[in-house]
């Protein structure tokens, strides 16, 4: 079905007297039968701005928003938005990703764009036109540049992230080349020539994306992890035991993993799973342990959240929890999932509650539920037995004697026991999510 904006923009070119196409994600989106809602458009000719101001006219939209000094116009029409391009040649500063702009012809456009799946026109009939072999890279699944991959991502460094995003997002691979011009250009991505709000908004959208193990396992092989996360990538190398079957950073990829499939995307989620372990690599011990990591880890997670400039909401409810605080999605990493032993928290409580054996324990006695294993570690004493609140019956031999009173406080109030330590049934922390 043609696109109901795809009558108004053919109409606004032919009164203009130009000539102008779809182009871009649009295109690409359109092909692979997913939604784009918004929609770019190149104009001939250095005349967007023009078209652009017709287009609104018929569409019966505000006036459009525009830009001359780039040739180009933004129309918002109900809950979409049409942006109007000239076509046009850019070319860069080495310590800037602002362009010089000068006005070109299509093909000259189309080959400044970062990926040839991203390099594809679709005309107001809806015929897509590929001059440089975008809709076969599309059908293979590639992603690839449409000039040498040196000068597609020196002019422009954040091209670097995007096709971790797009691999990330679409499920695609990258090109031979690309891998390896990251990391020799990899400095380039650094402020100021890539702002950090830029690269704080494609790391949100790898994060949200379906495959974010994917994306963080292309940015550690172009060599971008390290310049960008060095909290995470730091993470290589250090072993730990018990139940755990990778490095940190391999049960860090494993945990992100997990947490892609808890339900819909939750930015906080992943990213108090992505920093969950930062405090390990600093704190490691010869004898593998990571005395104070929990409380290291928060201020490593916090420095790194506030450096990309995340919200502050953000910030307070993405750094890692402390002690005792259950991180759900890293809980359930575990075999099946390859990062611990057992099953996830909720299925083990389950089994608990019907009286079972909870998998991956040995022997067949029933296990306690898991409320009454905390009512223990929250109320037992050394020594006692089963009587109240964890103690032996009152006064029995070898218990502890009967439970001493609150002293009384003058005028006749009485102070309050001590609340017990422990984790907290119900807690919720992680956007919402309940941790036991």
């Amino acid at each position: 079905m043609t696109d109901p904006a795809f009558p108004l923009l053919r109409r606004a070119a032919d009164e203009v007297g130009v000539r102008a196409w779809a182009v871009g994600g649009y295109v690409r989106d359109t092909l692979l039968g997913r939604e784009h809602p918004d929609l770019d458009v190149v104009v001939e000719q250095g005349r967007a701005l023009e078209v652009a101001g017709r287009f609104a006219e018929l569409a019966g939209a505000r006036r459009p928003a525009l830009f001359p000094r780039f040739g180009t116009a933004q129309v918002t029409w109900g809950d979409r938005v049409v942006e109007f391009a000239s076509a046009r040649a850019e070319s860069y500063a080495p310590d800037s990703r602002k362009p010089f702009v000068r006005p070109a012809s299509v093909e000259e456009d189309l080959l400044r764009r970062d990926f040839t799946v991203n390099a594809m026109l679709m005309d107001f009939e809806g015929r897509p036109i590929d001059p440089l072999g975008g809709r076969a890279d599309l059908e293979r699944r590639l992603l690839r540049t449409p000039r040498p991959a040196e000068i597609t991502f020196s002019d422009d460094p954040l091209r670097m992230l995007r096709a971790v995003r797009f691999a990330a997002q679409l499920d695609f691979h990258l090109a031979p080349d690309l891998l390896p011009t990251m990391r020799r250009l990899r400095e380039r991505a650094r402020p100021p020539v890539v702002s950090v709000e830029r690269v704080r908004d494609e790391l949100r959208k790898m994060l949200l994306s379906s495959r974010p193990r994917l994306a963080l396992e292309l940015l550690d092989e172009g060599g971008l992890l390290e310049m960008l996360l060095p909290e995470v990538h730091a993470c290589h190398g250090v072993a730990q035991g018990g139940y755990h079957v990778a490095d940190v950073f391999g049960h860090t990829l494993l945990a992100v993993e997990k947490a892609a499939e808890q339900g819909p995307p939750d930015l906080v989620l992943r990213l108090a799973v992505l920093l969950h372990d930062v405090g390990k690599p600093p704190t490691a011990t010869p004898d593998g342990a990571f005395h104070g990591h929990h409380e290291v880890g928060a201020a490593l997670a916090r420095q790194a959240l506030v450096r990309l400039r995340f919200a502050n909401a953000d910030v307070e409810r993405g750094a890692a929890p402390g002690p005792g605080r259950r991180r759900p999605a890293v809980d359930a990493a575990r075999p099946g999932a390859g990062g611990h032993r057992g099953l996830p928290l909720p299925r083990r409580r389950e089994a608990g509650r019907a009286g079972g054996q909870a998998p991956g324990r040995a022997g067949g006695a029933p296990q306690p539920d898991a409320d009454a294993r905390h009512r223990h570690r929250r109320h037992a004493r050394p020594g006692a037995g089963a009587g109240p609140r964890g103690g032996a019956d009152q006064g029995a031999p070898g218990g502890p004697g009967p439970r001493r009173q609150p002293a009384a406080r003058p005028g006749g109030a009485a102070r309050l026991p001590a609340r017990p330590r422990g984790p907290v049934k119900g807690f919720r922390d992680l956007g919402g999510q309940t941790i036991d």
